[in-house]
């Protein structure tokens, strides 16, 4: 008898909703026709005013959890996601994004094969999708060979759905970000992780709805101040002359 040692992590993944009625049901029938089914599914509603519970109504065993309260915003919404999980990884999969196949968890987890220990980070690839959630591209920035804490300098590298964090890991977002809390989320999880294993697959498509400018522009300001928190002042504002130069390069 080989000693093989076969991990079966489960999976928990949230989505956090507040009136998705539109692109609701697409990510829940990515979620639930999953091959691999260690998985529960977590929804935490902001107390939706249009049809999404009645979407989630529809669906109701297929999934564990479901919360509708009002939050204070997104961020609050997601802590309260991983207050409720129960497995070993969660993953925050937004309204409209979806798995990118129905054995996306099932190849994620072939990818461990010969590892003894699960890795406290899962990462991978991010397609972008339309609405019909047909393939535009590749996003633009792809995940490095190997991930670690001072990735993200380069901006953040691994989109948030693509991250899977080991849930003995997930710390709670940092209410003080508004916008990018997540990015300064996966980099506190990383600080503290040993083994950040890449799949080398493509796991989520990420529905290209684009954040307004307005939103963008502060959600920039707070990325550069999360990068100065972390990465410090000085090689934080080299680095952004250097995006700049590149740019400039670049036209």
């Amino acid at each position: 008898m080989h000693n093989i040692t076969h991990l079966h992590p489960k999976f928990s993944i949230i989505t956090v909703t507040y009136n998705a009625e539109n692109v609701l049901e697409d990510t829940i029938q990515s979620v639930i026709t999953q091959t691999y089914k260690n998985v529960e599914y977590i929804i935490v509603d902001g107390k939706s005013t249009d049809k999404t519970m009645e979407i989630v109504g529809r669906y109701k065993e297929h999934i564990h959890t479901v919360v509708s309260e009002r939050d204070k915003g997104l961020y609050d919404a997601m802590n309260k996601g991983i207050a409720l999980a129960t497995g070993d990884y969660v993953c925050f999969l937004n309204a409209g994004d979806e798995l990118h196949e129905d054995d996306t968890l099932q190849l994620m987890v072939h990818s461990l094969a010969g590892l003894n220990e699960l890795p406290d980070v899962i990462y991978g690839e991010t397609a972008i999708v339309d609405e019909e959630g047909h393939f535009l591209r590749m996003r633009r920035l792809s995940a490095p060979e190997q991930l670690t804490w001072k990735s993200f300098r380069e901006g953040m590298l691994v989109c948030h759905q693509a991250f899977f964090a080991r849930r003995d890991r997930a710390v709670k977002y940092d209410l003080h970000y508004r916008f990018s809390a997540d990015f300064d989320w996966c980099i506190r999880i990383m600080k503290q992780s040993k083994i950040l294993h890449n799949t080398h697959l493509t796991l989520i498509d990420y529905l290209n709805e684009g954040m307004t400018t307005r939103n963008h522009k502060a959600s920039l300001k707070e990325r550069f101040r999360i990068m100065c928190k972390h990465y410090g002042y000085v090689s934080t504002v080299m680095k952004h002359l250097w995006f700049a130069l590149r740019l400039i390069l670049h036209k």
